[in-house]
Parts: C-alpha cells; sequence; structure tokens
C-alpha cells in the first residue's frame, strides 16, 4: 500500500499522451521499473510542454527546472503495454508549480500510477529561479495558486 496518496482535480487534466512500454523498460521482476517509469514522465512532461508552446529553454537562458517528483504505483505494466498519460498542471506560485500525471491502461482500464512533478523557471545562464513568464501562466487560466 502506498504511503503517499496522490488525487488531483480532474479538471485540469488539459494534455493527454500515449507511450507503450518497451522491453527495456522492463525489470528483473518482470513489469515497468520505476527507472523507466520517471523516463516515461519526463517524455510525457516534454510533448506536454511542447503542445503548449513552452521551449526547453528561452533565448534569455529562462526554463523550466524540475524541483521534485513523487510518484504512487497502482499496478503493474509489462512490455507492450500502451499507456496513456492524462497531464495537467495545479498550484502555481510565483515561480512554478505542479505537473500532475495520471497514468492508465486504456485497454482494462486500469489505473497505473499517478505522479506530481514540481517546477520552477530558472534562468541557466544566472543560475537563479525567476518568477513565471506572464506568457506561461495565460496559457492555463483555470490553474489554483497558492502563496
Amino acid at each position: 500500500m502506498a504511503r503517499l496518496h496522490l488525487d488531483f482535480p480532474e479538471d485540469q487534466y488539459c494534455y493527454t499522451t500515449p507511450l507503450t512500454v518497451r522491453v527495456t523498460d522492463i525489470n528483473a521482476a518482470n513489469h515497468l521499473g520505476n527507472d523507466s517509469m520517471i523516463s516515461m514522465i519526463s517524455e510525457a512532461r516534454a510533448r506536454f510542454l511542447f503542445e503548449f508552446g513552452v521551449p526547453e529553454t528561452e533565448r534569455d537562458g529562462t526554463g523550466i527546472i524540475v524541483t521534485d517528483l513523487a510518484t504512487t504505483y497502482r499496478a503493474e505494466a509489462h512490455a507492450r503495454d500502451q499507456l496513456l498519460f492524462e497531464v495537467g498542471v495545479m498550484d502555481f506560485n510565483k515561480y512554478g508549480g505542479d505537473i500532475t500525471f495520471r497514468v492508465t491502461r486504456p485497454k482494462d482500464k486500469t489505473l497505473v500510477a499517478m505522479a506530481k512533478s514540481g517546477f520552477v523557471f530558472f534562468n541557466y545562464k544566472s543560475s537563479q529561479v525567476v518568477a513565471m513568464p506572464e506568457e506561461f501562466r495565460s496559457k492555463f487560466g483555470k490553474v489554483n495558486w497558492i502563496d
């Protein structure tokens, strides 16, 4: 039983992308390994940001940097399983927020995992956290804000 409980507002999911579990994603226990799930979450995050026109790094050196990741596993996934990653955002603050993930196996409607990835905007040239750009903020008008 997971010690963490991740539950996110349904109305915050705004993007979906399918990913297939590769044979190389399988661990010694014959299911999707933690390291591979993290890589799949990172791929889903990158696709989400690309879809919303958020570049990896702006000309001035500003980009998004991951600050934390929490994942809870609810079911195993195996080689060649098609997984659906639903992605959303929540809990914005002056510098960043959370990107949320619900991972399911549509074939049998199984919830495989839930995850939350914290992020901040970071200027790689000055090595400093910077305020969330207005252009990013305006893309997600329904997102809640925390102080």
